[in-house]
């Protein structure tokens, strides 16, 4: 065989350009949804068009379930309270337009957990407490993020650089103050 018939070694990473970000994404999106029951990834990434925007805006599908024969997986989709009525009158239409897209009656039954829509650990209950006032940065520190700064010419530039010492000064200040109560 000559040389110019023989295959050309694979190109690297660099030299084959820009690629589409599915194709990218594909093999972690797979690994995460099997994680979480879902053989068919396609009904988390396009969940909008597999149940419509009214209800994909209401709720998002969070597990699969599978019971112990194999029989009638349980999807669980995480729901805010208020919309938990109206999906859950939702739930056989939900069923019918999931399994539509497993191309076979995969789901059995539809779950609803509700949540606030920030998460649980961003929806928790704000206390009122008295917000701590910002640092007050010393008249050595705003001298020393000024000598920081001193030889840029673009105001901007040497405005955020001041800025950005005299936090990192003022947070360095405080986590060697000794704290209250300590000898």
């Amino acid at each position: 065989m000559s040389e110019e018939y023989r295959a050309a070694p694979k190109a690297s990473r660099r030299n084959r350009g820009f690629e589409a970000a599915s194709r990218l994404l594909s093999e972690r999106i797979r690994t995460a949804g099997e994680a979480r029951g879902f053989a068919v990834s396609r009904l988390l990434t396009h969940w909008p068009e597999v149940v419509g925007e009214e209800i994909a805006r209401l709720c998002r599908p969070v597990k699969v379930g599978y019971a112990r024969g194999g029989f009638g997986a349980t999807l669980t989709l995480l729901v805010e309270g208020a919309a938990a009525p109206i999906v859950d009158m939702s739930r056989e239409k939900i069923r019918e337009k999931v399994n539509a897209c497993y191309g076979y009656n995969a789901i059995s039954r539809v779950v609803l957990t509700q949540t606030a829509a920030t998460g649980f650990a961003e929806g928790q209950a704000v206390f009122l407490t008295q917000p701590k006032a910002p640092p007050v940065p010393t008249p050595q520190i705003r001298a020393e993020a000024r000598a920081a700064a001193e030889g840029c010419e673009d105001e901007t530039l040497r405005s955020a650089i001041e800025t950005l010492t005299r936090n990192f000064l003022i947070r360095s200040a405080s986590r060697t103050a000794p704290k209250k109560g300590s000898p």
